[in-house]
C-alpha cells in the first residue's frame, strides 16, 4: 500500500472511528479509596459549603429601607456661660474668629463691595477700617460681635443626655420576593413599646436604644466622647433566609464609631455643627444666639440581603456540582496508572481496540507501548 493511500486510511480511522466506555473493574483498596474519598470531597463540597453556608440555590435581593427616628429626654444646665436653662428635644436635636488674612486692607480700593468669601464673617461693604492700632480690614456686614471660637469646653455641657432614649423606625422591602417587614415586630404592642428599652440579653427586640448604652457597645465613653463630639453607627441587619423551612427575618442591631478617634494630624477632631437662636430687644432689634454645640451624631445604617430557593440558581449548581464530579476518575486514573504497583498491568487492559477482521489490540497509556493479542 502506498504511503498517501495509508496516510488516507489513518485519516478515516481518526474521523470516523466510534469509541464506546468500557467497564473495567479494579480490584485495588487503595485505587478505591482514592476514588471514593474524592467523591466524599465533592459531595462535602456541593452539600456542606455550597447548599448550607453559601446557599447557592437561592435568588437573593437587596434591601430598601426606610428610617426614622424620635428623642426624648430632658436637661438642665447652669454655667458660667449663659443663664440657668431648661432644655428638651426642640433645643438639641439639631441636624471666634479673628481678621482673615485674605481682608487686610490698606484704603477702600482693596475692598470690594458685595464681595463674601466663605470662610469669611459676612459681605465686603467697600470700606477699610482700622481694626487696631496697627492693622487695618474690609469691613463686612455680618452679626456682631463675631464668632470667639478659640476654647473648647472642659466638660460635656449636656452630661445628662447619656440618659435620653431614641426611638427607631425601620421599614423594609424585598421587592423581587414582595417581604414587607419592621423592626417593631408583631407581637410589640404600645403597652411593652411604653416600658421597654434594647437589652441584647433581656430585650434584644426593643426598638428603643439609651444613648450611653449605645456610645458603650461601641466601645466609648459617652461623657469623653461629648466634649469633642464624634459620629456613632447604629447598624441594622436584614440578612434574611426566606425558605418554607426556615422563614425567618428580623432585624440585628451593631453599633460601632464612624469617624476617627485620633486623627492622624489631628486636625478637624470630633464633629459639631451651629445654629442660632433668634428674637428681638425691646427696642426692636433683632439679635441672635450662635451656639457652637459640639456632640454625637448617630447615624442609622440598614443593610442586607435575602435569599429564596430559585430553580435556576439549583440547577446551575447541580450542573457544576456533576462537572466535578466526572474529574474523579480522571484523577483516579492517573493515580492508578502511575503511582500502583500494577500500572504495566492495568495500562495493559485500559484501553482495547477492536478490528474489523475480529482482532484485539490492547493500548497502554501510560509507557506508549502496544500489546497485541489474539
Amino acid at each position: 500500500m502506498s504511503k498517501p493511500a495509508g496516510f488516507c486510511q489513518r485519516c478515516l480511522h481518526y474521523a470516523f472511528d466510534y469509541q464506546t466506555p468500557k467497564t473495567l473493574v479494579i480490584t485495588d483498596i487503595g485505587v478505591g479509596c482514592i476514588f471514593r474519598f474524592g467523591q466524599l470531597l465533592v459531595l462535602l463540597y456541593v452539600v456542606g459549603y455550597v447548599c448550607v453556608v453559601r446557599k447557592a440555590y437561592q435568588e437573593t435581593d437587596s434591601v430598601i429601607s426606610s428610617v426614622t427616628t424620635k428623642v426624648k429626654g430632658f436637661a438642665f444646665t447652669n454655667t458660667s456661660d449663659m443663664d440657668p436653662r431648661f432644655w428638651d428635644v426642640a433645643d438639641y436635636v439639631i441636624p471666634s474668629k479673628l481678621p482673615n488674612p485674605s481682608t487686610t486692607c490698606v484704603d477702600d480700593c482693596d475692598c470690594i463691595e458685595g464681595h463674601s468669601d466663605p470662610r469669611g464673617n459676612g459681605i465686603q461693604t467697600g470700606l477699610c477700617e482700622n481694626y487696631s492700632t496697627t492693622a487695618k480690614t474690609c469691613e463686612v456686614l455680618s452679626w456682631c460681635p463675631l464668632e470667639i471660637d478659640t476654647k473648647l469646653p472642659e466638660h460635656a455641657l449636656l452630661a445628662s443626655a447619656e440618659n435620653f432614649t431614641v426611638l427607631i423606625k425601620n421599614s423594609i422591602t424585598y421587592p423581587k420576593f414582595n417581604v414587607h417587614r419592621r423592626n417593631i415586630l408583631p407581637h410589640i404592642n404600645s403597652s411593652y413599646l411604653k416600658r421597654c428599652e434594647f437589652n441584647r440579653a433581656t430585650d434584644p427586640d426593643c426598638p428603643i436604644f439609651r444613648l450611653k448604652n449605645i456610645v458603650s457597645e461601641a466601645g466609648e465613653e459617652f461623657q469623653d466622647m461629648a466634649v469633642k463630639g464624634g459620629v456613632l453607627g447604629i447598624i441594622i441587619d436584614w440578612s434574611c433566609d426566606l425558605d418554607w423551612w426556615a422563614g425567618k427575618c428580623y432585624p440585628k442591631y451593631s453599633f460601632r464609631r464612624l469617624d476617627s478617634k485620633h486623627p492622624v494630624n489631628n486636625v478637624a477632631p470630633g464633629y459639631n455643627f451651629r445654629f442660632a437662636k433668634y428674637y428681638k430687644t425691646q427696642d426692636g432689634e433683632e439679635t441672635r444666639t450662635l451656639i457652637k454645640a459640639y456632640g454625637i451624631r448617630f447615624d442609622v445604617i440598614v443593610f442586607g440581603t435575602a435569599g429564596k430557593f430559585g430553580i435556576v440558581p439549583t440547577i446551575v449548581n447541580l450542573g457544576a456540582a456533576l462537572s466535578i464530579l466526572r474529574l474523579i476518575p480522571v484523577v483516579t486514573d492517573w493515580f492508578m496508572l502511575s503511582c500502583t504497583r500494577k500500572r504495566d498491568i492495568y495500562s495493559k487492559h485500559k484501553v482495547t481496540s477492536l478490528k474489523e477482521d475480529g482482532e484485539t489490540e490492547s493500548v497502554s497509556l501510560g509507557t506508549g507501548t502496544s500489546y497485541g493479542t489474539q
